[in-house]
């Protein structure tokens, strides 16, 4: 109860910045959809222009409480980014993957102005890796994608009868301390076969909101 509790008071510290008029990034997953639920709460929901969505789940969420959903190619930069994280550390580079929808975030991250990131205290690390590290694969590159991981230090697991809104796979790599983010995004990215990394280090949170019960604290990098 009071890890939910937790994820409203972040969700509610985002609501400030949601700018009327403009065009909004809505991210997947629990404290996402609290947030989603509570931009109806507030009247915001009636009052931007519409959400570019990063996942299905969330795009119909979005549809029900009114808010129109549109296409990232005909939106232009969007004003913020609200979405959650798996894993922060202090610099604010995050795992993100937990949901399946990396690709989709990375992407709507890096057409906003700014990336609010909502969480509560569990997410909070020193060092990136606790949480498996979600990597989006093209289907045949599965095995050599996976033998490359390793190779690196990694232990790929495939994420069992899961598959991707853009329909490949995900390989869960465990066994990992990550000190070097952005090094370590680069070179898993440049594995062919990989879609998309779940770490979000050369593009992390401009700003991470930390819910606890008692309310929200604002971290800036």
């Amino acid at each position: 109860m009071s890890q939910d509790l937790a994820k409203r008071k972040a969700a509610e510290a985002a609501l400030a910045y949601v700018q009327a008029g403009r065009v909004l990034g809505v991210g997947t997953g629990s404290t996402v959809n609290i947030f989603i639920d509570l931009l109806a709460e507030s009247g915001l929901a009636g009052k931007i222009k519409g959400a570019v969505s990063s996942s299905n789940a969330s795009s119909e969420r979005l549809q029900k409480i009114g808010v129109p959903v549109l296409d990232l190619n005909s939106t232009g930069e969007l004003s913020i980014y609200v979405d959650g994280a798996d894993e922060s550390n202090p610099k604010l580079q995050l795992i993100k993957g937990g949901g399946a929808a990396l690709t989709r975030e990375k992407i709507v991250a890096a057409a906003s102005e700014q990336f609010i990131c909502i969480v509560d205290r569990s997410k909070q690390v020193e060092v990136l890796g606790r949480f498996p590290l979600p990597v989006e694969v093209i289907p045949m590159a599965q095995a050599y994608v996976a033998r490359r991981i390793e190779a690196l230090g990694g232990q790929p697991k495939l994420r069992q009868n899961v598959i991707t809104d853009n329909g490949n796979q995900i390989l869960d790599v465990h066994g990992l301390a990550i000190h070097d983010a952005v090094a370590l995004e680069t070179e898993i990215n440049l594995i062919t076969g990989v879609v998309c990394v779940g770490l979000f280090a050369r593009r992390g949170a401009d700003v991470l909101i930390v819910g606890t019960p008692e309310g929200a604290q604002i971290i800036k990098p």
